[in-house]
C-alpha cells in the first residue's frame, strides 16, 4: 500500500472542520461524563451549598473538555454541561407545576451553554485563548439574560456567592464584571494545565495571575459611611399555605400582613422596639386589590395609621383593561395610598403566558394564571419620608439594568419585594438572595429583601446581612441602616463593561473563523 499524500490529510482535516468535527481528542463518551460532573460542580457553587471556589474547577474543566473538539461536539458537551448545571439549579421552578416545565426550563437554558461550546473550540487555537473564552462567557450570559421573552439571566457566575472574594468588582463593572473574571481566572488555569508537557514556567505564570484576579477585589473599597440613615421595618406576614393557591383564602395574606405590622406598632408604643422610619411588605402582601375593595383599603389603612409611618404595600392591582399590575404603593397614616411603582418585567409564564395554548399542552396549571399581568412603563422612586425607596419586585433583581435604573434615578434605600410562596422549602429564596446581596454591593445601598414566606433579610451596603428570617414564618425585622446617595463606578458606567466584552468575544469569534478559513485554503491549496 502506498502512503496517503500529504494533501489528502489536509483535505480530510478541512472537510472535518467545515462538517464540525475534528481529530477525536479522548473518548467521547468519558467527556460526556466529564461534562454532567463540571455541570454539578457548578450548581454547588450557588446556593443553596454556595460553595462559590467550585465555580472555578467547574468553569476550568468545561473549558478543557472543549480543547481539540469541533463545533458539534463542543455543542453537545456545552449541552450535557448546562443540563447537569441548570437541572438541580432550577430545581425549585417544578415544585408544584410538574417536572416536565422544570425540565423545558432547564433546557431552554443549556441551549445556551451549548452555544458556548460550539465556538468555544476556535477560540482555544487563538493566542490569548484564556481571555477570549471568558469574554466569549461573558457574551453568553448576556444573551441569555435577554433572550427569549426577555430573558433568564438565573445561574450567571457572578451570582454564586456575595461572599466571594470576586463579589467586591461589581462595584467596579456590576455582575458582568464578576462573571467576567472568575470565567477568566478558570481559563488561565484551564489553559496552564493544558498540554502534554506544560513547561514550569508557563505554568507558575498562569496560575500566579489566576490567584491575583481571584483576590483584586479585596482591593476594592467597601462604601463609606454616612451622615444619613432610616430605621426600616420588614414585615414578612407568611401565608395560609405554599404552593400556586397561596392566596386562595380570600384576604388571608393581607391579614397576616397587617396583623404582623399592628404587633410591630404595639410593640413600638410599649417601648421594646424602636420606631421606624419606614415599614415595608413585601410583593402579594395585599391579595386582593385595596384600589377596589374598601374592605382591604381599610384593613392597610388601619395598620398604617397605628405603626404612624409610610408602609409600601406589595399589591396585586387590577387593570389597565384586562390586564393586572404587580405594584407596589406607598400607603401614609392619615392619608392613604400615594406613589406606586408597576413591575416592568413580568415573569413569563409565572406572571403573563406566552404561547398560551402551547402552554398548556405542556402544563395545565397554566390556566391558574387566568389574566396576564402587563409591564409598567414608568421608571419611578418611592418617596416615604426621609427615605427614597428603589422598589425592584421579585425577580427583576436579577436584571442589572432594572435595578442600576432606580439607584440612578436617585433611590437611597434599594428594596427588593418578593413572594417565594409558589417555590416552597426550595433553595429558591437564598439563591436570590444572593443576588439582592451583590446588589447591594454593585450599588453601595442598603438593601431589603422582604419577603410573604422568607427569606427576607436587611443587607449592609457591602452585602453582609444585618439580620434575616426563616422560610414560612411571621417575622418582622428592624435596623438602621445608611442612606447614601453616592454612586459607584458601576453606576456610571452602565452596561458598557458587558458591551465591550462583547464585542471582544465576537472579534475573537471573527478572527476564529478567520483563522480557521485560510488554514483550509492552505491544506486544499
Amino acid at each position: 500500500m502506498g502512503t496517503r499524500p500529504p494533501w489528502t490529510t489536509g483535505r480530510r482535516l478541512a472537510e472535518q472542520a467545515r462538517a464540525g468535527r475534528s481529530e477525536p481528542a479522548g473518548s467521547l463518551p468519558l467527556r460526556l461524563v466529564a461534562a454532567v460532573a463540571t455541570g454539578l460542580l457548578a450548581s454547588a457553587a450557588f446556593p443553596p451549598l454556595g460553595w462559590w471556589p467550585l465555580a472555578i474547577p467547574a468553569v476550568a474543566g468545561f473549558a478543557l473538555l472543549l480543547r481539540h473538539q469541533g463545533a458539534r461536539r463542543g455543542a453537545l458537551l456545552g449541552f450535557v454541561h448546562g443540563m447537569a448545571f441548570f437541572l438541580p439549579l432550577l430545581h425549585w421552578s417544578g415544585v408544584y407545576v410538574g417536572v416536565v416545565p422544570w425540565v423545558l426550563l432547564a433546557f431552554s437554558q443549556a441551549v445556551f451553554l451549548a452555544l458556548y461550546g460550539a465556538a468555544a473550540p476556535a477560540l482555544w487555537r487563538l493566542p490569548g485563548r484564556a481571555l477570549w473564552l471568558a469574554a466569549w462567557w461573558v457574551a453568553v450570559e448576556a444573551l441569555r439574560s435577554r433572550v427569549p421573552f426577555g430573558g433568564f439571566p438565573w445561574g450567571r457566575l457572578a451570582f454564586t456567592s456575595p461572599d466571594s472574594t470576586l463579589a467586591p468588582l461589581a462595584a467596579l463593572g456590576g455582575a458582568p464584571l464578576v462573571s467576567f473574571v472568575t470565567a477568566l481566572v478558570a481559563t488561565l488555569l484551564a489553559v496552564a494545565v493544558a498540554g502534554r508537557r506544560p513547561s514550569g514556567r508557563r505554568l507558575l505564570t498562569l496560575v500566579s495571575l489566576a490567584a491575583v484576579l481571584t483576590l483584586a477585589g479585596l482591593l476594592v473599597p467597601t462604601p463609606g459611611g454616612s451622615s444619613r440613615s432610616a430605621v426600616v421595618a420588614a414585615v414578612q406576614g407568611n401565608v395560609p399555605e405554599a404552593g400556586l393557591e397561596f392566596n386562595a383564602e380570600r384576604e388571608a395574606v393581607l391579614r397576616n400582613h397587617v396583623t404582623a405590622t399592628r404587633s410591630l406598632a404595639a410593640s413600638v408604643a410599649a417601648g421594646d422596639v424602636r420606631r421606624p422610619d419606614v415599614v415595608l411588605w413585601p410583593e402579594n402582601a395585599s391579595d386582593i386589590d385595596p384600589f377596589r375593595n374598601a374592605d382591604a383599603a381599610a384593613l392597610i389603612q388601619q395598620a398604617t395609621d397605628e405603626v404612624g409611618v409610610p408602609v409600601l404595600v406589595g399589591a396585586v392591582v387590577d387593570g389597565p383593561g384586562r390586564y393586572l399590575s404587580n405594584t407596589g404603593v406607598v400607603w401614609r397614616p392619615g392619608e392613604g395610598p400615594g406613589a406606586r411603582y408597576v413591575k416592568r418585567h413580568p415573569a413569563p409564564f409565572g406572571e403573563y403566558i406566552p404561547l398560551r395554548s402551547i402552554a398548556r399542552r405542556v402544563s395545565s396549571k397554566v390556566d391558574l394564571v387566568a389574566r396576564d399581568f402587563i409591564a409598567g412603563d414608568t421608571l419611578r422612586t418611592l418617596p416615604m419620608g426621609k427615605v427614597t425607596v428603589g422598589d425592584v419586585i421579585c425577580f427583576e433583581v436579577a436584571y442589572d439594568g432594572l435595578v442600576r435604573d432606580v439607584v440612578k434615578a436617585g433611590g437611597d434605600l434599594l428594596v427588593v419585594q418578593t413572594n417565594n410562596a409558589t417555590f416552597g422549602h426550595t433553595a429558591e429564596a437564598v439563591q436570590q438572595l444572593a443576588m439582592t446581596r451583590l446588589r447591594a454591593i454593585e450599588h453601595g445601598r442598603a438593601t431589603v429583601q422582604v419577603s410573604t414566606v422568607g427569606v427576607s433579610a436587611i443587607i449592609r451596603p457591602d452585602g453582609s446581612v444585618v439580620d434575616d428570617t426563616d422560610l414560612f414564618t411571621r417575622d418582622v425585622l428592624v435596623a438602621r441602616v445608611p442612606l447614601r446617595d453616592a454612586t459607584t463606578v458601576a453606576d456610571r458606567v452602565g452596561s458598557w463593561p458587558e458591551g465591550l466584552l462583547c464585542l471582544l468575544a465576537l472579534s475573537a469569534l471573527v478572527a476564529a473563523a478567520l483563522r480557521s478559513r485560510r488554514g483550509s485554503a492552505r491544506s486544499l491549496g
